[in-house]
């Protein structure tokens, strides 16, 4: 009898570690189903509010739902927290609907009244919470809801406990698409007021997987929301596994370590495409990449030097040794968009041309600068920055300029690029948020009409009157037809199903994904 009790402690005791291991250990088991995603860079935040890096907007795309949401696998509108809206003749009232049931992760009912508190900190300068004055952020609060100091804030109000209903101070195009953008995730406001107003590290939405913990520089953890509106996630959780090197990796896909690479470079996309057990997923995505020179400071606020800069690299070249035979970039606008005008073409590679217009400019024997570089991947930059830096600068020194590459960490490098008065050069690129050609010119060449400086994103600080009034009735008309390739490459294990690529780089929809 003592042998038997001793046996059945022994028993006990295993199936109580069993069931630990089943509780936060590997995906086999007790058939719990963990799928691991590997990311270049840790997050910056996971406030929608805030933006943060694209591995930051990763990991918030699984957690919030906006107001309406993209389409599985596209950039089209369709609901989501509201099941239908109506917009008014002029183009300035949207009335929405919203579902019923829905709470936030921490148990907060999701109706008119939390979702008007949490976009309230967005556009009131009187509200505790308000985001625009805790620090300098890159946000799309002022191109969609407007801003108070511009005097164009958007009024919400909450007319019942279902129905939303915001009144515009001018149309505006992207109002719709702006609102399916992960940046414009609604957030709990119960939960932003515990955390002080700040939940970029204790994210708190309505979506199919809710927070569990970050620890920095190496992982994401979140797990399926059981109570999903949408219906319960096919996988319990989700590992966001953060890991610079891109060999170590592929490493890992092929080990089954993890089962998604989010960022591939063009380097492995054949060995991947061979490999048994691996899968290669690509769609033409809204990505775009180039070098930006500070057009306010030194030698660059002279087009004919920005000119002879574009002259002297020899961009065909560099996209087919480097990124595969990514497409040369004509414009700012990918070739997937709507917006892409295909008879504009790339400059040509011409290092006469560019000598002779330094000369113009008066710099006959060139000038130094500085080519700022960052180490890890980007969606739109699979290789990283420095291989990209060097390539340019061996371009420019054949031209006389002498460029000193110097290598940042990302979240240095684009708050450098965003909030300081930088001179030199620097490698940049976008990625697209709602596939509206908008989404490109504003960010990248717009003006913060509030506070008579250039948006955080016009990197090179480049200011023309008429773009700006072009950019603005750009957007206060409905009417496309006045509005008016790179691919994005990810990595799966074969036995992921359900996963779909957004032209956005999101991981929208991942309720959709199982594992075999």
């Amino acid at each position: 009898m003592r042998y038997v009790r001793i046996w059945r402690v022994l028993a006990l005791t295993l199936a109580l570690a069993l069931l630990w291991i089943g509780q936060d250990g590997p995906a086999h088991a007790q058939g719990r189903k963990v799928l691991v995603i590997a990311i270049g860079a840790d997050q910056t935040g996971l406030d929608p509010l805030l933006g943060g890096n694209n591995e930051s907007g990763f990991i918030q795309s699984t957690i919030f739902d906006g107001l309406v949401m993209f389409k599985p696998g596209s950039s089209q509108i369709g609901p989501g927290l509201a099941e239908s809206w109506a917009v008014s003749p002029d183009g300035l009232v949207y009335t929405f609907r919203l579902r019923r049931g829905v709470k936030f992760h921490d148990g907060t009912p999701m109706n008119a009244r939390t979702v008007a508190e949490d976009i309230d900190r967005a556009i009131n300068p009187r509200n505790p919470c308000f985001v625009l004055a805790r620090r300098s952020v890159n946000t799309y609060i002022a191109a969609t809801y407007g801003t108070v100091q511009a005097g164009s804030a958007a009024k919400v109000d909450a007319l019942d406990d279902y129905t939303l209903q915001f009144t515009l101070a001018t149309p505006n195009a992207v109002f719709l698409t702006n609102l399916a953008m992960r940046q414009l995730g609604i957030v709990s406001s119960a939960a932003t007021k515990k955390y002080d107003c700040d939940p970029s590290q204790n994210p708190v939405g309505t979506g199919p997987f809710r927070f569990v913990e970050a620890v920095r520089n190496d992982h994401v953890t979140v797990e399926a929301n059981p109570d999903y509106w949408g219906g319960r996630p096919k996988i319990d959780r989700i590992i966001f596994r953060v890991v610079p090197e891109s060999s170590t990796r592929l490493l890992m896909l092929q080990r089954n370590e993890v089962q998604i690479l989010a960022d591939v470079p063009p380097s492995d996309s054949e060995r991947i495409r061979t490999t048994p057990g691996l899968k290669l997923v690509a769609q033409p995505g809204l990505t775009v990449m180039g070098v930006v020179m500070s057009a306010d400071a030194g030698p660059f606020r002279d087009a004919r030097v920005r000119r002879a800069l574009n002259y002297a690299v020899d961009k065909d070249t560099i996209n087919k040794t480097l990124y595969g035979g990514a497409t040369t970039a004509s414009q700012i606008m990918p070739p997937v968009s709507w917006g892409h005008n295909s008879t504009i073409k790339p400059y040509p590679y011409d290092p006469p041309k560019a000598k002779a217009l330094l000369a113009d400019a008066g710099y006959p024997n060139g000038f130094a600068t500085e080519l700022s570089v960052f180490a890890e991947p980007r969606g739109w930059n699979p290789i990283g920055g420095a291989k990209i830096g060097e390539a340019v600068q061996a371009y420019l020194a054949k031209v006389g300029i002498d460029a000193k590459i110097v290598q940042y960490e990302f979240g240095a490098y684009y708050q450098r690029l965003r909030f300081t008065p930088w001179e030199g050069m620097a490698i940049v690129g976008w990625s697209g948020d709602n596939g509206d050609p908008d989404n490109f010119i504003t960010p990248l060449f717009g003006w913060d009409d509030a506070t008579n400086k250039p948006r955080p994103t016009n990197y090179g600080r480049l200011y023309n009157a008429t773009l700006v009034q072009l950019i603005r009735e750009g957007r206060e008309t409905s009417i496309q037809a006045r509005r008016v390739q790179v691919n994005q490459v990810r990595a799966t294990r074969a036995n992921v199903k359900g996963f779909l690529l957004n032209p956005t780089q999101m991981f929208f929809h991942m309720e959709l994904v199982s594992l075999e």
